[in-house]
């Protein structure tokens, strides 16, 4: 598998486990703003017209994040555009690995867009996927 693959995989990783830990907390911690930033620089290595909203939603996030106050009628609809766009977009990954990455991280981003609207008995789950071994 090709370095770049893993990377990607361990990105995607990392942001499932943000999304389903504490968001108030995470939002204080050190490293978020490179977090989002390697998570938007994937999606634009991937040169793929279809991913641009997914790049402004992103990008509009981790501003949002870095400007100190988190605001829940800013933050949950753009969880939940992400999550549908980032369950559509695993449908362009060439690794199942990272399909079923990409795939779990469009459900917890919809949950956890539910959970801040107020369903808050949305359960989130936020294990990661297991690695589907290729045999040739």
């Amino acid at each position: 598998m090709e370095k770049k693959e893993v990377q990607h995989q361990v990105h995607l990783d990392g942001a499932i486990g943000l999304l389903t830990g504490d968001l108030t907390e995470s939002a204080t911690r050190a490293g978020l703003d490179n977090q989002f930033q390697r998570w938007i620089e994937d999606l634009k290595d991937a040169n793929n017209p279809a991913f641009h909203q997914l790049v402004v939603d992103m990008q509009a996030l981790k501003a949002h994040f870095g400007g100190g106050s988190l605001d829940v009628n800013v933050i949950a609809p753009l969880l939940a555009r992400l999550g549908t766009n980032t369950t559509q977009a695993a449908n362009f990954a060439e690794n199942v690995n990272t399909a079923t990455r990409i795939t779990k991280l469009g459900e917890v981003l919809t949950a956890v867009a539910q959970q801040l609207q107020g369903g808050g008995s949305v359960e989130v789950d936020g294990s990661l996927p297991q690695d589907f071994s290729s045999h040739s």
